[in-house]
Order: C-alpha cells, then sequence, then structure tokens
C-alpha cells in the first residue's frame, strides 16, 4: 500500500486540502511505511528535506487512529532555539486532527507549565536537561503526565551522540520507558551523520523493536563552493558587504571572538546586520532571528547555534570564515541554502590565514570524496552514571542501591560499564561523601549536598559545567551574559572597562558581583570580549587530508587566485613532507619536529609517552610534535623507543589510562565521583587516541607498507 493511503483519512485529507501537499518525498514515504509498522528508525535527509513531516505524519496518523491519550509524543531538541523555531509548526501540524503542542523549556513561565500539566497536549517539545528537570521535581505528576508516552522523536540527534548529553538522553529515555511501562518507539532526525547504523544501535537502549535506516538517494546537484584566501577579518567584511547585495547572507564563524569582531566591523561599514550565539539573552538572540527572517539585504554572524536546522526563512547564500572543524558541521551549514526549487546549496570560504586556507581546501577535498565523520557514542560513560545515580536519589527522594541499576541498565551510555566499575563508582561516591546510605536508602551526603544542591539542585539538571556567567543590562534590558573572569580582568588595565555584546561596544558603568549583574551603557570604541572555552583538536583525516593538500600539485577549481597562491607558498614551505611520510625536522634552536599528521588527540598521547621515556618536554599540535631540551637530543633514540612501541602493538588502551593527567583541565562536573581508575578511563577517552597513535607508530616503523 502505498504510504500515502496507510495515513488516517482524516489526516490525508488535511495533508491535501489545507497543507496544499500534491505528494510526498521519498524521505516521507519510506518514514511512514517504517514508522506505522512500529520500527525504530533514524532518518537522514537534508536540512529542509521534510525529516519532520516524515516523522510527525504517522505518529500523528496512529494518534488520530488509536485515540492515544496526551501526552503520546515527545520531541526532544539539542537547543531552545530550535524548539523556539519548531512549536509553531508543529502545534500546526497537531491542529491538523484537533491535537495540540506545548513547549516547555527554561524560558516557559511557571504559569503556562501549570496549564499544561492540568490539562497536558499531545505534543511536548523540550530539551533533555528540561525533562530531567521535570522526572526529578516534585511538582509535576511525572506518572500521570507520561503514562500515555508512546514515541520520541529526537531531532539533530548527530549533535546529541557523541558526548556528555547523548549519555545523558539515552539514560533519560530508559528512565522515561519504566515510568510509561512500555516499550517507547524511537525516532532519530538528522541531515549528516557518517555511521547511521551505529547510530541506530545507541538510540535502541533496551527498545526490543526493529531497527531501521531510513537514508533516500540524495537528489542530484552541484553545491556552488568558492574558498578565497581574505587575509583579515577587516577584508572579510569588506567582501561580505560587496559580495551578493540585496541579498540574504548567513555568515558561520566558529569562535564567539569572531562573530562578536565581524558583526562590530559590518555593522561599522554600514551593513544591517546581526549577531546570534549562546551568550546573548534569548530575547536578543530571536530579535536578530526574526530581523533577518523579514529582511533581504541583511547579514547575520552565528556560531553553530544556527546550524542546527533553525529556519531563518528563505536564505540566498552562506559563507564561512576560515573553517569548521568537520565536513559534517560544514554540511549542516550549507544546507541552509538550496531550499527553493532551482537552486543550488552554496557556501564561500573566506579565509583569514595561510593554515585555515590549508584546512578549509582539506575539508573540501574530504566532502568530494564522500567522506562524513563517524559519530562514536560512548558506552562506558561513568560520570553521567554518577550523575544519573544523584538524580535517581533526588527523584524518588532516597532510593535503595538496589534499585537503581533496573532504571538504567539498557542505556547504551553504560553498556562497557561491568558490574564491578558500578559497585567501585558506588563505593567511592559514598566514602567521599557524596552520597549517604540514610536507613537502607540513598542520599546525597555532606559532600554531594555542597557539590550539587545549589539553587535547588540546578546543577545537577545540566550535565556540562559552565563558568559563571555574568548578566550584562541595558536599562534593565538584559543583552546576554560574559564570563566573570573576564569581567574581573578588565579592571587591571588602566582606561574605561568596555567590551564587545550583539555586534555593539558597551562600557560598564556598575557591577553587582552578589547579583551577577553588570549594567552598562554604549560605547564610541570597545576592546574584544574574551569568551571561556577550550581548544580542540582536528582528528586524524581532516589532518591526513591537510597533508594531501600540501604534497599534491591539484589546484582545485573551488580556489580563487588567492587561495590557490597561498596554498602554493604552504606547499613549497612544506617541500620537506614529499620525501618522507612522517618526517623528522630539525630546528635552529635545536628542537625537533616529527610531522604526524595523526591529529592533535594521538598526538598528545605520543607527547606523553615519549617526555616520560627521554625526559625534557615535547608540544603537541594537530600535525606534530616538537620534542625539545632533553627529548630532542637524539633523534636515533626517539626513533629506536617509537620502534620498540611498535614491536610491542603500542600505544594501546593501558598506555592512554596510564598517561592521562587527571586535575589538568576538568572534563565533567562529576570528576568528584569518580575513582581514580575511572577517571583515567574518562580522560583518556575524551582526550587520547590510542588506536590512531598506534597506527602512526607502526606506520613509522614499516614505511612501505
Amino acid at each position: 500500500m502505498p504510504a500515502f493511503d496507510q495515513l488516517s483519512p482524516a489526516l490525508q485529507y488535511q495533508i491535501v486540502h489545507t497543507l496544499g501537499f500534491t505528494g510526498l518525498r521519498p524521505v516521507q514515504e519510506l518514514t511512514i511505511d517504517a514508522v506505522l509498522a512500529g520500527d525504530n528508525c533514524v532518518v537522514l535527509a537534508p536540512t529542509a528535506g521534510g525529516k519532520t513531516e516524515a516523522a510527525f505524519f504517522p505518529l500523528l496518523s496512529a494518534m488520530d487512529r488509536e485515540d492515544w491519550r496526551p501526552v503520546s509524543v515527545l520531541y526532544l531538541s539539542p537547543i531552545r532555539a530550535l524548539l523556539n523555531n519548531q512549536e509553531d509548526r508543529v502545534a500546526r501540524y497537531a491542529g491538523l486532527i484537533g491535537r495540540r503542542a506545548f513547549k516547555w523549556h527554561g524560558d516557559v513561565g511557571p504559569g503556562p507549565r501549570r496549564r499544561f500539566q492540568g490539562d497536558p497536549a499531545d505534543i511536548l517539545l523540550t530539551t533533555p536537561e528540561s525533562l530531567e528537570a521535570m522526572l526529578m521535581s516534585t511538582r509535576v505528576s511525572v506518572h500521570a503526565l507520561f503514562a500515555g508516552l508512546r514515541a520520541v522523536i529526537i531531532d539533530e540527534i548527530h549533535a546529541f551522540a557523541d558526548d556528555d548529553r547523548g549519555a545523558h538522553l539515552s539514560a533519560v529515555l530508559e528512565r522515561l520507558q519504566r515510568f510509561c511501562g512500555r516499550d517507547i518507539q524511537r525516532i532519530g532526525l538528522s541531515a549528516t551523520v557518517g555511521n547511521p547504523h551505529e547510530i541506530l544501535r545507541w538510540l535502541q537502549g533496551s527498545s526490543q523493536r526493529p531497527g531501521r535506516v531510513i537514508d533516500p538517494p540524495r537528489p542530484p546537484g552541484t553545491p556552488d563552493i568558492k574558498l578565497d584566501y581574505v587575509g583579515h577579518l577587516a577584508n572579510a567584511a569588506h567582501i561580505i558587504k560587496l559580495l551578493h547585495p540585496g541579498r540574504k547572507r548567513l555568515v558561520f564563524a566558529d569562535s564567539r571572538r569572531t562573530v562578536e569582531d565581524l558583526g562590530k566591523l559590518l555593522l561599522q561599514a554600514g551593513v544591517t546586520a546581526y549577531v546570534a550565539h549562546g551568550s546573548l539573552a534569548a530575547s536578543a538572540r530571536r530579535d536578530a532571528e526574526q530581523a533577518f527572517e523579514q529582511g533581504r539585504d541583511c547579514v547575520i554572524v552565528a556560531t553553530s547555534a544556527l546550524e542546527l536546522g533553525i529556519d531563518v526563512g528563505d536564505l540566498d547564500h552562506v559563507l564561512q570564515i576560515d573553517s569548521p572543524r568537520s565536513v559534517a558541521s560544514f554540511l549542516q551549514r550549507m544546507g541552509r541554502t538550496g531550499r527553493r526549487g532551482g537552486v543550488a546549496p552554496n557556501c564561500t570560504f573566506l579565509t583569514t590565514s595561510p593554515a585555515a586556507t590549508v584546512q578549509a581546501a582539506a575539508l573540501l577535498q574530504l566532502h568530494a570524496q564522500g567522506y562524513v565523520e563517524p559519530v562514536e557514542p560512548s558506552r562506558r560513560a561513568a560520570h553521567i552514571l554518577a550523575h544519573q545515580i544523584l538524580a535517581l536519589a533526588i527523584q524518588h527522594q532516597g532510593i535503595p542501591a538496589v534499585d537503581l541499576w533496573p532504571w538504567l541498565a539498557g542505556s547504551a551510555a553504560f553498556a562497557e560499564l561491568t558490574h564491578d566499575d558500578r559497585e567501585h563508582l558506588l563505593a567511592t561516591m559514598l566514602a567521599r561523601e557524596i552520597l549517604a546510605d540514610q536507613g537502607g536508602r540513598l542520599w546525597l551526603g555532606p559532600r554531594g549536598e555542597k557539590l550539587y544542591a545549589r539553587r535547588n539542585f540546578h546543577e545537577l539538571y545540566a550535565v556540562f559545567s559552565t563558568p559563571r556567567l555574568i548578566t550584562v543590562l541595558h536599562d534593565n534590558q538584559e543583552l546576554g551574559n560574559i564570563d566573570a573572569r573576564f569581567l574581573q580582568g578588565l579592571g587591571e588595565y588602566r582606561g574605561p572597562a568596555t567590551f564587545t555584546l550583539g555586534g555593539r561596544p558597551w562600557q560598564v558603568t556598575s557591577i553587582q558581583w552578589p547579583r551577577g549583574t553588570c549594567h552598562v551603557r554604549p560605547a564610541e570604541e570597545a576592546g574584544r570580549t574574551r569568551w571561556s572555552g577550550t581548544p580542540q583538536f582536528l582528528d586524524h583525516a581532516l589532518c591526513q587530508a591537510i597533508r594531501e593538500v600540501l604534497v599534491s600539485d591539484t589546484i582545485a577549481p573551488t580556489w580563487s587566485s588567492r587561495a590557490q597562491k597561498v596554498i602554493a607558498e604552504q606547499r613549497q614551505e612544506h617541500l620537506f613532507l614529499r620525501d618522507t611520510p612522517q618526517p623528522f625536522i630539525r630546528d635552529p634552536g635545536g628542537g625537533l619536529t616529527w610531522w604526524t599528521f595523526a591529529g592533535g588527540r594521538a598526538n598528545l598521547l605520543l607527547a606523553r609517552m615519549l617526555e616520560a621515556e627521554l625526559g625534557g618536554s615535547v608540544v603537541a599540535r594537530d600535525a606534530s610534535l616538537t620534542l625539545k631540551a632533553e627529548a630532542a637530543a637524539s633523534e636515533y633514540s626517539v626513533r629506536q623507543y617509537l620502534a620498540h612501541l611498535a614491536e610491542q602493538a603500542r600505544p594501546n588502551l593501558a598506555d592512554a589510562h596510564f598517561h592521562t593527567n587527571p586535575g589538568a583541565s576538568r572534563l565533567s562536573k562529576f570528576e568528584p565521583c569518580l575513582p581514580d581508575d575511572l577517571l583515567a578511563s574518562l580522560e583518556a577517552a575524551q582526550t587520547l587516541d590510542w588506536a590512531t597513535a598506534a597506527t602512526v607508530v607502526h606506520a613509522l616503523s614499516k614505511p612501505d607498507v
């Protein structure tokens, strides 16, 4: 039976006569069939490719035919902005069959929440963090609210799967399934993922339903891609002003500082420009997105927050400052264009340094080869298990230890934690007084109260640690927030304390540290704002592609003449790479650089092992390691040690665990809960790549292979 004919008659009528559909897209045909068959699904289609309808139409049909009771469908998004963007659309689809949708997140007030609990909607749109808060709250009757839950839709599933939020989501889904007492159908949506079958296995958890990957053929067409070297940000602003006048342009940059600096330059140049990033107030972000959606000749400069499917209207052009760190991110961003018939997706790279130019060229080479990075979900997330133990203790107002694991056993995030691992974790949390045994029931101990009970357990609602943020106010209107440490540092310099936020300069007039607020007034000029964050390494595949660009003579048709010149100069500077795959180069100061192109996480492990063996210091970068002092004294000694490692099939997982550096950086707010072995395992998994390091060492010992 054709997919459309499987839908309920009422929904069929509304799709044709109210929505005006003349047919279904291939992804919708395939997904309707799978969802109505009861399967769990990972659905792949480009941005604006019809994934939302593909998931909701069959669920609404089942809701209509089988008279599901609210709340029957849960829609989860990684960010609030996407929920805000999808709210009207989902509500409209629900209204086709006389059903309702409700959005619940941190910006929704207590009044609407109370009304929703008294009269629940059929579809609930929320984030995993807000869902966690609901499960833990004594004011939310979770059993009653989710008794009728049948299905969960996870949008932009690739943004969850390979980090702490994905491990957290996996656990929360298992808790929710136990509340409901039924096998909840799970549907993940994504535009870009390199290993969808692995994501499906992660999504399945304890579900016994069959699983399907829905990946219809992509429509033919060649995207319009250009790579241009512009030298610095001021030139980029000038080119953006001149490029595509009268059109809407979305510019991506990979740091909030670059977004702010470019936004300020565009405004100074008379361009109608807006900025969007996570440190702006929600109202400011919404105002920017709405103004951009309604405008024509305008620019919005954004971080990755706008790559996750948020609709900003018909978009003409996407530009990228320098290069994203992954092909998947590039595809998400370019996918914002080409939504209108006959218009090809497009992206113009404007690079500000030679290194960024080569990286962009390498990324485009991977894209041309059809490569997309695999997503690697955690299966040994002990820190998230600690978080869930604390959350369950609060949810149940104390819980027997024997009852913990049945709530979480199906979560893929804990699949590789043994019984002994779990018992060791629990014993450590008790010994450190993070937990306390109160008459056979686990509750927060004195240290647990101190660490995690602040602001009515707010620290437990979110998985990630965040720096202390200061709210910035102008005439009592919230503009956004900045890092308290940056604001403190402004007092160390002479002159007025100024910074840039929302692309505009501000001068500090007063700071109320106890209240966490900073009052400002407009300024003529301002210094650059420093944002919190940790640097991220490039992965092995992109580093290898960078090497291929440097040793090749090929000129891609996407490169401008300026990009060609810069890449030619970089190739000339790196001629030594053509002599051997992994050369050692002695610098004038006596240092020794080993060019591995292994990626930063593999090089970091190799650096620590070389330091431990040879002494001195070793600096790890994405493409190379630089040995100094004793470590650089003898290239022969370095090669001899690496040959010894290759003979022993090392580095291995044990090496990664041994060469962790606990306390050097905070990986999770739940580190205090972890015994030393599980903390070492966490750091090894998140910061060190032993498998690639072993591949590099083996290749060095057998250069002919």
